[in-house]
């Protein structure tokens, strides 16, 4: 079973009319930013095939963050490796929440938020949702713009520095990243409070 628009509809009943789903990705990679995306989906106009990010195809998520793009109001937003080394990830990846709620053309009034904490900046009526991603077609819509524009930022950065294999692993910490680390050192786009990248730059003190 993929995600539904139970969640949405029952917002719909109590009197909201635009109902945002809200998702991030890039809690886990040792480098670059953590994306958010929120996603106003017309309930007249969805996609068919959303579903959690992670199950999809490549070629399929580009087909529907294009396509969701088209169709419904959408809104991308990022913390940066700054931020997130000053912070904490947790933090930051609400930040990026918080920055792409408020980018939103169109203010929502309710919004599903994936994870199990609202981001203290967002105080209007929310509902946070575990899993959801595969249980609301908002955060879904969500999740897959969030993962596009990110694996975007990091197959370019890829180029920049090249080495690491950022444009596969999009950051995360895969043998041939954290073989890379050791190897060719730490960026300026890695995460300096991670503890992979961290424990370099203090052998390196040493």
């Amino acid at each position: 079973m993929g995600p539904d628009f139970e969640f949405e509809e029952h917002a719909f009943a109590q009197g909201f009319v635009h109902v945002a789903g809200v998702d991030e990705v890039g809690r886990g990679p040792l480098a670059g930013p953590v994306t958010a995306a929120a996603v106003i989906l017309d309930p007249a106009n969805i996609p068919p095939g959303l579903d959690d990010s992670k199950k999809l195809t490549a070629k399929r998520r580009a087909d529907l963050a294009r396509a969701l793009y088209d169709c419904a109001t959408v809104s991308v937003a990022h913390a940066t490796v700054a931020e997130i080394d000053e912070l904490n990830i947790l933090r930051a990846s609400h930040l990026a929440m918080e920055r792409a709620v408020t980018g939103l053309a169109i203010p929502p009034q309710f919004l599903l938020i994936d994870g199990n904490m609202i981001p203290r900046g967002l105080t209007g009526p929310s509902q946070p949702m575990i899993k959801g991603d595969a249980r609301s077609l908002s955060i879904a819509a969500a999740s897959i713009v969030a993962k596009e524009v990110r694996d975007q930022i990091m197959v370019d950065l890829a180029q920049q520095f090249p080495g690491y294999d950022w444009g596969k692993n999009m950051g995360y910490p895969t043998k041939s990243h954290k073989a890379a680390l050791l190897q060719l050192g730490v960026t300026p786009h890695h995460r300096r409070s991670f503890a992979p990248v961290h424990n370099i730059l203090y052998q390196e003190k040493l």
